[in-house]
């Protein structure tokens, strides 16, 4: 029989949030990319929330387009409401977060790669993996030096030594392309597998089981036999979604506005706030009562999750509303977020109460929240479950340890959300084209980015559950802020070609600004004289006992940058040297950096100090050959944990689950380091 055989550089399975991001690095630094979708109608979608950002995720979009991703720019384009959280706290925890018009994101995404060189979208369920098992190692690396030369690093990238390398080249597995449901064959150099929730997948509410992906989409329902035959082990995950309701049924009189910001904050650096400013829409808040909580008890038995019909471990930090009903029966109400799926449709996303419940117990609940006591479900709840694997099988790069040139990003790797998906997508999407470039791998550490720190947490602990970004779990989130993300990552950006020439030196110009004028201000002194103590007093600050740099100031909590001008003798000296630069949109930015910078001087000092320490860890490298059973006096389950995920470098061992301090000083004192 005849069949359809095609090559290219690389191919990406999968067409949302993390196959997007990674298709359109690998074909911006110029690799011949094809990316399969089970529908063309999936590309980026929204399935649960249509919103970007939020609370540590909001981190992730910046850093995705600082990088030279594409997720900040398409929201941006896309939005009907903008909101800074958390604006009461630090800078630290800042977070922008964007309601988005869900056919408009996915429209503006797929036309972004429709119209992106070396890119081809095609429509087919992917079935299989080919996988090559070489007989001899000569031929395994005579293999791997023709995919490209481990040699070869320029530049600012920082890589490990290689070393791993050697490991997954006893494996003598290589991915050679995939197969089709129609029995064609595509090769590749490099495949990633970005399936989301759709592997396996069914839907399921009540006694209701479709076997299908969210929205009713196809499932790919083939790929997982052909993993584990591979020996990729597979396991179950589910996540859920709320009922979509009929705008024209609900009464916002019962219920609280919750408008956008005046002043927007764009995702990409390389948009201003004039660019996208526009007209928002409003959200409303609402909370379910006690009749809401005795409607879910009385029928909490017909509910898939406690009755055992869902088999795959949900998300402990976004659980269903029956969840939030049983384990906090002390709460008297939940907060219940009403928010419009877009700008030309009626449908209500209705946040904060997901469920897998029967249809007529989803009507009895909803209705009995204000303002939703007509409601008219477009949509019914649902949860959904789907095959993923361990990201513990991946090295730090996303490659599988197992398996040469094979990738994995997304929920595929036991993480959840948009934002948490993308930024893998992207990384899996640049390792992939710097190894067929010939080029040293990116790892970015946890002192890098919030990014650094997904894919450290992923592929070091063990996740039981869906995995979600949190402030709280970035040990240096006062130096990676969301609003430095250009100034930590741009260089790398640039570096692999997603940044071009004309945004790097801009950039380039930002930054000397920022540190030029921050130095000048730690060394311009004023003195106690009477228009100093004037200003002061105007502005309820204490007056100068003696002199003063004009950086000491700043730091009084009732004092800024911009307040100081006129205290300032050089300040009109400074804006007229850069004075387009200064009378620009991206000034704010600007002063906001030098605000930060000062203010929080003396805690920025003392995270940078303990990232040196950190990094020293980092530098120490275990060799991907070494026998932890040699390692005398490393305790059973030590070793076991080592052996199992093959740590690069003494940091990274020292975050793996079980392996404590005493083992890493046995380690250490193994490798003389």
């Amino acid at each position: 029989m005849n069949t359809i055989e095609e090559t290219y550089d690389a191919i990406v399975v999968g067409a949302g949030h993390a196959g997007c991001e990674a298709a359109l690095a690998l074909a911006r630094m110029g690799q011949e990319t094809i990316i399969f979708t089970v529908s063309m109608d999936s590309v980026a979608m929204m399935p649960c929330n249509p919103n970007i950002g939020g609370s540590s995720k909001g981190h992730l979009v910046r850093e995705i387009d600082a990088l030279g991703g594409e997720m900040g720019k398409n929201i941006d384009k896309t939005y009907i409401q903008s909101k800074m959280l958390n604006r009461s706290k630090g800078p630290a925890v800042h977070s922008l977060r964007a309601q988005a018009d869900k056919a408009e994101y996915t429209r503006n995404m797929r036309m972004t790669m429709e119209n992106t060189e070396h890119l081809t979208l095609r429509q087919a369920e992917v079935t299989e993996l080919i996988i090559e098992y070489v007989e001899s190692r000569d031929e395994v690396d005579n293999v791997a030096d023709s995919l490209y030369d481990k040699d070869e690093n320029k530049g600012v990238i920082s890589r490990n030594e290689q070393q791993t390398e050697k490991y997954n080249l006893d494996k003598k597995q290589i991915i050679r392309g995939v197969r089709t449901k129609s029995g064609a064959d595509y090769y590749a150099k490099a495949v990633i597998l970005c399936t989301g929730v759709y592997l396996n997948a069914r839907c399921i509410y009540g006694d209701v089981v479709n076997h299908t992906g969210p929205n009713g989409l196809t499932a790919a329902s083939y790929l997982s036999d052909s993993m584990v035959k591979n020996g990729i082990p597979i396991r179950r995950f589910k996540t859920g979604t709320p009922a979509r309701i009929d705008r024209r049924s609900i009464d916002f009189s019962k219920m609280e506005e919750q408008k956008g910001d005046q002043i927007i904050v764009p995702f990409s650096f390389t948009n201003t706030e004039e660019d996208i400013r526009r007209e928002q829409i409003s959200c409303w808040l609402t909370y379910t009562n006690e009749k809401t909580h005795e409607i879910i008890r009385d029928n909490i038995d017909r509910s898939p999750l406690f009755s055992g019909a869902i088999e795959g471990t949900g998300p402990r930090y976004c659980p269903s509303i029956e969840d939030k009903v049983m384990k906090f029966a002390d709460k008297d109400r939940h907060q219940v977020f009403v928010e419009p799926e877009g700008e030309f449709t009626n449908e209500m996303y209705i946040g904060g109460m997901s469920s897998s419940l029967p249809e007529d117990v989803q009507y009895a609940m909803y209705r009995s929240v204000p303002g939703l006591e007509n409601a008219k479900i477009v949509r019914n709840a649902y949860a959904i479950e789907y095959d993923c694997i361990s990201a513990l099988l991946l090295k730090p790069t996303l490659e599988f340890i197992d398996v040469k040139g094979l990738y994995s990003a997304g929920q595929m790797n036991g993480s959840s959300g948009y934002e948490e998906a993308a930024a893998q997508g992207l990384m899996a999407g640049i390792n992939a084209a710097r190894k067929l470039q010939g080029k040293g791998e990116i790892v970015l550490d946890r002192s890098q980015g919030y990014i650094g720190v997904l894919i450290d947490d992923l592929v070091t602990k063990e996740t039981h559950e869906p995995y979600r970004m949190m402030t709280s779990r970035a040990e240096y989130r006062l130096l990676l802020r969301q609003d430095n993300a250009d100034l930590r990552l741009t260089d790398i950006g640039y570096e692999v070609g997603l940044i071009d020439e004309e945004r790097y030196q801009a950039f380039c110009k930002k930054r000397e600004v920022i540190k030029k004028e921050v130095a000048r201000l730690n060394e311009t002194i004023v003195g106690a004289n009477k228009k100093v103590q004037s200003f002061l007093e105007e502005h309820g600050s204490a007056e100068l006992k003696t002199a003063a740099s004009l950086a000491d100031l700043i730091k009084r909590p009732e004092l800024s940058y911009e307040l100081i001008s006129v205290i300032d003798p050089e300040r009109e000296q400074v804006t007229a040297e850069d004075e387009k630069l200064w009378h620009s949109l991206f000034a704010k930015d600007i002063v906001n950096q030098i605000n930060i910078e000062i203010k929080y001087d003396g805690y920025i000092k003392r995270q940078r100090s303990q990232v040196e320490h950190f990094k020293k860890l980092e530098k120490r490298k275990i060799p991907a050959d070494i026998d932890y059973n040699n390692v005398h006096n490393l305790r059973k389950e030590a070793r076991q944990k080592l052996m199992d995920i093959r740590p690069e470098n003494i940091g990274q061992a020292s975050r793996i689950s079980g392996v404590s301090p005493a083992d890493i000083s046995v380690l250490m004192i193994y490798l003389n380091c």
